[in-house]
């Protein structure tokens, strides 16, 4: 019997197999496909203090094995969640970890004192410090006192809820940032955000998105992706969830490899809303092919 149990600081989860914030909507969508007593957990869209309109459109657009996005954090707002949205998810069968982003550092720090009023269902809570398509939304974590500020006042004010730092790649050196969220408390960081790139219709010389740039996400992104957890783990600080471009099992096990705890997928539920159920299904057999008999003993265990 392979054990897939994975601790994220004070977060215990049954396997290390996330679906992603953005991707997967508020979990009802995804009802009719996927088997949630199967996965790790499920981190819904990402909520903000007030309704959010979002970006003009076209917000997405397909790239060579990926895609971008430009949404904008369109969602009701956090009180809506809180109402409409977390009394469905507190239903399910498997961890749900809440999303927060906030415009300012008050903000954030209010934010996650309101969640830890209603944190009721509520296995974790991810700060969303690097959405790339929000003014300002890369600004937080980008800069390591400002990150750990932040982590360290929502820490104060929602002590119950392990949290989550979801870190952006479009820095000159995120382990910088990743020390910064260890330092100010975070349980874990999510690693990485996606990566600023932009379309364009070059014939009517326009871009392609309504915000102009988005975030690249999809399996272009994997090779860069892990490097960045790679570098992270290396800090053995703070234990790390791989995102980008995890799509497959081979996916999930080349991020274990390098030392994440736990990964999610996010892309690929978008063309296959399956694939986090199967990769669970297929882990056990990968695991045990390494002479494992546990998830968290191939953790890091890359030779180099």
């Amino acid at each position: 019997m392979i054990d897939l149990s994975v601790s994220l600081g004070r977060l215990a989860l049954r396997n290390p197999i996330l679906v992603a914030s953005g991707t997967f909507g508020y979990a009802k969508e995804m009802a009719p496909f996927v088997d949630f007593a199967k996965l790790g957990g499920v981190i819904p869209k990402t909520v903000t203090h007030a309704p959010r309109a979002g970006n003009r459109p076209p917000r997405t657009v397909e790239t060579a094995s990926g895609m971008l996005n430009a949404i904008g954090l369109d969602n009701d707002g956090l009180e809506h969640f809180l109402t409409h949205h977390l009394p469905y998810l507190k239903t399910l069968p498997t961890a749900i970890v809440g999303n927060i982003a906030g415009k300012s550092e008050d903000e954030f720090v209010a934010m996650a004192a309101r969640v830890h009023q209603s944190r009721d269902g509520l296995a974790a809570l991810e700060l969303n410090l690097s959405c790339p398509n929000v003014a300002g939304g890369t600004d937080f974590a980008t800069d390591p006192e400002l990150t750990k500020r932040i982590i360290r006042r929502c820490r104060d004010a929602c002590p119950d809820l392990p949290l989550i730092a979801k870190l952006t790649p479009n820095v000159t050196d995120i382990t910088l940032i990743a020390r910064a969220a260890a330092d100010g408390g975070a349980d874990a960081v999510s690693a990485v955000n996606t990566f600023v790139g932009m379309a364009v219709d070059w014939r009517r010389r326009k871009p392609i998105l309504g915000n102009v740039t988005g975030g690249l996400s999809g399996p272009a992104i994997k090779p860069l992706a892990l490097r960045a957890v790679w570098r992270i783990a290396q800090l053995k600080a703070v234990p790390v969830i791989a995102v980008g471009g995890i799509a497959s099992l081979d996916d999930v096990m080349d991020f274990l490899v390098v030392g994440a705890s736990a990964v999610q997928i996010g892309t690929a539920n978008f063309y296959d809303p399956t694939a986090s159920v199967r990769i669970v299904d297929a882990l056990p057999g990968a695991v045990a092919s390494l002479g494992a008999t546990a998830a968290r003993q191939v953790v890091g265990t890359l030779n180099t």
